[in-house]
């Protein structure tokens, strides 16, 4: 099914300029607060973490949500030079809630038994606008995941980028935490087609967990591992007709890759070792909130005891 323009903003054709990006701005409106959902969570955190700000974002002349947004992360306690360095996002698309409370409740109930072997850096929210508005792109109407490039013009992925050069340390593995909804394909897909002046081709979601790999790594036994970590908790996506999920192949069960530098997607900007995007589906009636999150802890500690054992 093709669809000109399936978004009630702008002209089917024309990309957006600067009263398409603002009419799409104040149709929005808050949901959520991350101040009351996610603050308090890392607040939490402060006697078995170093918790740290390392930037704030600013939204001059925002007419939803706040002006300013503080961003925290996480680093474990003895840091070394000497042990590898993992890093953990979440909350990229502010919307997929399991990413950020997935990221937390690692940091809660399982970092503690990697501290020794790995040092942990976690940023469990990177776009906290997205996050209270329940939304894949920043006010600006940039996705941060597809600007985690050299000067990037979005706030979110400069400032992760930007707290990843002042650690000094290299990056082993880098594991970005994401879901996949319905309303990726109600909503998202056809705000990203008018945006860009585009056609809307409709897609489908895919029921399950899957992950996103780098073309560009020989990493294939990285996301069987997290596959096979992750079945234990909740369901793996099955191919379709095409053998596709989102249409991209599938090279093993549950998994398939893309270009992440070239894409500029956040899980290719540290040059690491090992990376993965998960994608969790919470929309499923299979799952539950508990079991998106647990899902996501599912596969951060598949990922750690896989390259513990190498």
């Amino acid at each position: 099914m093709n669809v000109e323009n399936a978004f009630p903003i702008g002209i089917p054709g024309q990309k957006w300029g600067a009263t398409e990006k603002r009419q799409w701005l104040e149709q929005t409106t808050v949901k959520r607060s991350y101040f009351e959902e996610v603050v308090p969570k890392i607040e939490a955190l402060k006697a078995n973490f170093d918790v740290f700000q390392y930037g704030q974002l600013h939204y001059d002349n925002n007419p939803v949500g706040e002006d300013r947004y503080p961003l925290f992360a996480l680093k474990t306690r003895s840091w070394s030079a000497d042990k590898p360095t993992v890093l953990v996002t979440g909350g990229v698309h502010g919307y997929e809630t399991s990413g950020v409370h997935g990221a937390l409740l690692f940091a809660q109930s399982e970092a503690a038994h990697y501290q020794d072997a790995f040092n942990i850096v976690i940023a469990p929210c990177v776009s906290p606008w997205g996050y209270e508005t329940i939304n894949r792109w920043n006010p600006e109407a940039l996705d941060p995941n597809r600007n985690f490039i050299a000067n990037s013009p979005a706030q979110e992925s400069a400032a992760v980028m930007q707290m990843v050069a002042d650690l000094g340390m290299s990056i082993l593995a880098h594991i970005d935490l994401h879901e996949t909804t319905d309303t990726d394909e109600l909503e998202f897909r056809p705000a990203l087609a008018a945006r860009d002046g585009i056609e809307y081709v409709k897609g489908s979601i895919p029921d399950g967990f899957y992950t996103v790999g780098d073309t560009e790594k020989e990493d294939d036994e990285l996301q069987k591992a997290i596959i096979d970590s992750v079945r234990q908790v909740t369901h793996i996506a099955p191919a379709d007709e095409n053998n596709q999920i989102i249409g991209s192949d599938v090279t093993q069960e549950g998994v398939i890759n893309y270009p992440l530098v070239q894409l500029g997607l956040c899980a290719g900007f540290t040059d690491c070792t090992y990376c993965t995007t998960t994608e969790v589906y919470p929309d499923s009636p299979k799952v539950t909130d508990d079991e998106c999150n647990r899902a996501q802890v599912a596969a951060i500690t598949g990922a750690l005891d896989f390259i513990q054992r190498l």
